[in-house]
């Protein structure tokens, strides 16, 4: 755990903190620790899934709900490490992939990069800040299938890398 999650924790949100606590870190841990802003409920995650692949569940940003019970952003819970999907996200939803028109089925996943959360905090999970993209994969679980004269065919690719962001309206709180 970084020393500004628990400045965050603790309640104390000012520049001057986040100032303080950076130059805590760097001098006494020896380690540098880059700041970004802390995602909360109400943000969004946001996916890219390549053409020809269409998700439709995954075209709009979705909200995130955050499951902090002692850091607020903007009087929001703030989201921590397993807030990354919705709800609404960790079901099976339906794609199309032309030629394979015919909808199949499938789930995502994402995979957080270190500049996505912070190091562990007080409750033993890590606040999730906006960071850099990072991968995302639709896998299938019923292909979607290809109508031919033949019969249909179903499409061969059982995973579908694609990226996944982060999007804040916060533009105050800062953790690293």
């Amino acid at each position: 755990m970084n020393v500004y999650s628990y400045a965050c924790v603790a309640g104390v949100y000012t520049g001057v903190a986040a100032t303080l606590m950076y130059v805590f870190v760097d001098v006494f841990l020896g380690v540098w620790l880059p700041a970004d802003y802390v995602v909360k409920t109400g943000d969004f995650i946001k996916f890219t899934i390549p053409p020809p692949t269409v998700v439709p569940m995954l075209l709009a940003p979705v909200p995130l709900v955050g499951s902090s019970t002692d850091v607020t952003v903007m009087g929001m819970p703030a989201c921590l490490e397993g807030d990354e999907l919705p709800p609404t996200l960790r079901v099976p939803m339906p794609y199309t992939s032309p030629p394979f028109v015919t909808p199949g089925v499938g789930t995502v996943s994402v995979t957080l990069l270190p500049v996505n959360k912070t190091l562990l905090t007080k409750n033993q999970k890590a606040l999730l800040i906006k960071g850099t993209p990072f991968p995302a994969e639709f896998t299938v679980s019923a292909p979607a299938m290809q109508p031919t004269p033949t019969g249909p065919v179903p499409d061969p690719v059982a995973k579908k890398p694609g990226m996944a962001e982060f999007v804040t309206t916060n533009a105050t709180v800062k953790a690293g």
